[in-house]
This record gives C-alpha cells, structure tokens and sequence, in this order.
C-alpha cells in the first residue's frame, strides 16, 4: 500500500475534496479491473471517457478517484482530486506507485515514423552482446533480459509502462531501449519517465486520422525533446528536414547524424546487395548483415546512441557488425529456382519508398520486381491512394491486398488505394483481395530471379478481419509457396 498524498505530489492539482492520507492498494485506468481501495484515474480517451464510469468504480471499491471534472454526486468516503490533466498526472502517479523505476536506470527512448523498432532491437542486441543486463519495449515485444514478454502496444499505457520498468530494475537491468509512439507522447503515456537519451529517427506521412494534421504529428514527436532535462542527450537524423526542430526547445545536450550534411556522426554506404552492406562511419569501413540506406542510417543512429553511453569507438564496430536483422523487416527468402521473396513492415509511403528503392539499387534489372501491398483499416486513410501510386512507380508488377482490415470492408481499402493509380500504370496492377491467393499468385508467376516484396505486416503473425484476428504469416505463406513449387 501507498498513501495518496505521496502519489500526487508530483500532479498538478485544482481541488481535492476528502482525505488524501488514506491508503491505496492499486492504480487503475481500467474500470473493468478495479480492486478494493484502488485509486482510480478517469483519462478522456477517443472511444471512451473515464469519467463516466465514477460511479461503477466506486461501487465496486475505489477508494479514491482522480478526474478532470468534479461528479456531480459525491460520496463522503471518497477522495476526489481534481487535476488539469489527467493522463499528464496518470504518468506521475504511475511512476510513483511503482518508486520512480526509470530514475534507477538508463532509459533510452526512440521517437520517428520509420525505424524505430530497428534502431530499439539493434541497441538491445549490441547492450546485451557486450554483457550488460537489458530491456526492451517495442512494437515487436518486450524484453527483460533473455525473457520476452507479448507486446500489445508499441508503447504500454503508463500504468503498465511503469509496471514494466519496476520488472527490470528488479532483474537489476541497467540499460533500457524503448519505442515511443506519437500517440503515446501525445496521451502522456511517458509523462514522469526519466530518459538519460532520446532519439529521432525520421517524419513521414502518418497517423493523421489520431492527429489530423502533420503539423500535430511533428509537434507531438517535438513534445518528447521539449521535455527533456539537462542530464540527457538528444541525437536526430540532421537529413530530414525536422530532425533540427526537434532540438529546437530543448534543454538536453544535441547531437546530429547524417548521410548528406555535416554532421557529429556521418555514414556512407560503400558497397551493399540483399545480404548486407559496407558502411563507413567516422572514416572506418565495416560490413553489416543489413541492407539499404533506411539501415544505413539506423546503424548511425546506433553507433552514435552507444558512443554516448560510453562505448569505445573501435570494439563499437566490430560488435556493430555481428548484429542481426529485425524481424520483419527487409526479411529475405529465396527458393531453389531462385526467385527471391522480401517481406518488410513497410506500412507507410514513406517506408515503401524506401524498401522499393533499396530493392532498385541492388536488383539487375533483367528481372520483374513484383510489390503486394494493402493497407490496414482504421487507420489513417490519406495515405492510401499515395502507398498504391508510389508502389506502382516502383515496381514492375503490383498485386493490391488486404493487410489488416480491422473493422472495415477491405474492397473499400483497396478502391481508395486504386483512386491513386495513374491511369499509364493500371496495366501493371493486380487486385487480389484474399491476401493468401495474393502472396500464391505471385509465387505461381514469378520466374527465375524474379523479387517478390511483401509489404505492410512484417513480424505480425495475424491478419485481423471484421474485428477478429486469424493467424496470419507473411513469411510462412512464402516458405509453403516456394516448398509446393520445389515438390
């Protein structure tokens, strides 16, 4: 148990009606697994608001409830505390309930549309490879030490962020490397948390039906830098063009990477093909188990975030080379007829543009490069039609799919995606909504050198149609297509 009066003392109060020195057993966001004596934070979310449900948990043993609007009826035995932001004081509570666990590690958050998950699992890797004890929350899972644990977010709710956090400094972990989503700095899911760095990777076209406008999703990534304090540092991709004004409010020591401009670290791609690529960064070459520019620069942002945790520049690259892909991401397969099968995450133009391209610099031209793409449903719309057309000015032949429609028609999906094909490349393009006959067909079609790309669920291992998940693996459709065409 933990007196109410230490959990708030870092929330930003209007008015408490009751007694702030009774005992709470719980912090609960969730009205459905209250417990008796929990305190209880009502969050405005987009689907629902907490609030509305004072009364439930109350009846069912809150003892305290923490809102942004005082409830109408108010019972005597209850402690109402009234804040100007709820999520904001969720985080702070939640960091105090479980004894401020970021504060007893080094905490290292990466913010971007791409890469993130790369960069998370590349740093985990490399810490863990050097001996240290690590954790790990991404998109992906969830790591403390050689344990994983199911992801469900790419970043947890505050409550279960910092639950987490306690697991590992319990498991005595030093370093933590951690994703954070826009939704999740902009919800003030990472609100309290110390960070000793973070990160930026890039900004592209994305959840703009959370944030409506770019303008929000480049100002909620800035949020996490804008709150930085002194003691940590800040490194963002100098290339992209808001990788500066991240840096803008910040009171974190700065630090740059580049491929094309000045900057604190530089990369430079010698030499690569789909197994690999030569790199030099600080004037030393050294080969790595990743292929593309989307890597090389993920592998910058590494080394960099490692030399600034104190790692030696020299064994950096020697352990730097050993790393192993991400799963999911640029994933390859070949069969004995050597066609070859790529599936990537890939679930933004962005991101697409860069795989294609990528695919482009290695490939001889004398074969077909066949896209499968589709977009997932509820998701933000805009960048349907842009992930079609830009999958159509790369490829040679496109199949257009289902991904993971959630809640929504796929043929809707997929008409809005055809929306954005012009008109001189509908020849090149194949609407196979059944994501399985799309990933056989392509298969059946493809000749000897031939390069599938599978786009958009990577490391998912589910498809999710009218709001139910079936198993679902891109890269065990590939492998059952190529061992029928083998038998």
């Amino acid at each position: 148990m933990i007196k109410l009066d230490t959990l708030i003392q870092t929330s930003t109060i209007v008015k408490i009606i009751g007694d702030t020195a009774c005992d709470i057993t719980e912090v609960c966001i969730d009205s459905r697994k209250i417990v008796e004596s929990a305190l209880f934070v009502a969050i405005r979310g987009s689907h629902s608001d907490g609030h509305s449900y004072i009364e439930e948990v109350i009846a069912k043993g809150a003892r305290a409830i923490v809102c942004e609007t005082i409830p109408s009826i108010i019972h005597d035995s209850i402690t109402y505390i009234q804040v100007k932001d709820a999520s904001e004081s969720l985080g702070r509570i939640a960091t105090l309930y479980y004894g401020d666990p970021s504060s007893k590690l080094k905490l290292i958050g990466v913010t971007g549309t791409n890469g993130k998950t790369t960069v998370v699992t590349l740093l985990y890797q490399l810490f863990s490879g050097f001996g240290h004890r690590v954790g790990l929350i991404s998109t992906v899972e969830n790591k403390i030490l050689n344990k994983t644990i199911t992801a469900t977010h790419t970043t947890p709710d505050a409550v279960a962020l910092n639950a987490l956090l306690a697991e590992m400094v319990s498991a005595d972990c030093e370093f933590v490397f951690m994703e954070c989503s826009s939704h999740a700095i902009h919800q003030n899911r990472i609100a309290g948390l110390h960070f000793a760095g973070a990160l930026f990777t890039n900004l592209t076209h994305d959840h703009l039906d959370y944030h409506k406008t770019f303008a929000a999703y480049r100002d909620a990534k800035k949020k996490f830098f804008d709150e930085l304090d002194s003691s940590a540092f800040a490194i963002v991709n100098k290339d992209d063009r808001n990788g500066m004004v991240m840096l803008q409010n910040t009171e974190a020591s700065c630090y740059t990477y580049s491929m094309n401009n000045m900057a604190d670290f530089r990369v430079r791609i010698v030499e690569q093909d789909f197994n690999g690529m030569l790199l030099q960064i600080d004037g030393k070459e050294f080969w790595i188990q990743l292929t593309g520019e989307f890597n090389a620069y993920n592998i910058a942002l590494v080394y960099a975030t490692a030399f600034l945790l104190g790692k030696e520049k020299t064994e950096l690259l020697a352990a730097i080379s050993a790393l192993k892909s991400v799963n999911g991401r640029f994933d390859y397969f070949q069969s004995t007829s050597k066609i070859i099968a790529i599936v990537d995450y890939a679930h933004t133009p962005d991101a697409l543009k860069n795989v294609l391209t990528t695919i482009n610099k290695i490939r001889t031209r004398n074969e077909t490069l066949i896209s499968i793409v589709g977009c997932g449903g509820d998701r933000d719309k805009t960048k349907r039609p842009v992930m079609a057309k830009v999958a159509c000015e790369l490829s040679d032949r496109v199949f257009l799919t289902s991904d993971n429609p959630r809640t929504e028609n796929p043929e809707l999906i997929l008409d809005e995606m055809e929306a954005g094909i012009p008109s001189e490349y509908y020849k090149k393009v194949l609407r196979i909504t059944d994501r399985r006959a799309a990933i056989k067909t392509a298969v059946a079609n493809a000749k000897t050198g031939d390069i599938i790309l599978i786009a958009g669920k990577g490391h998912e291992t589910y498809q999710e149609i009218s709001g139910i998940k079936h198993h679902f693996d891109d890269k065990e459709e590939v492998r059952i297509c190529f061992e029928l065409m083998e038998k």
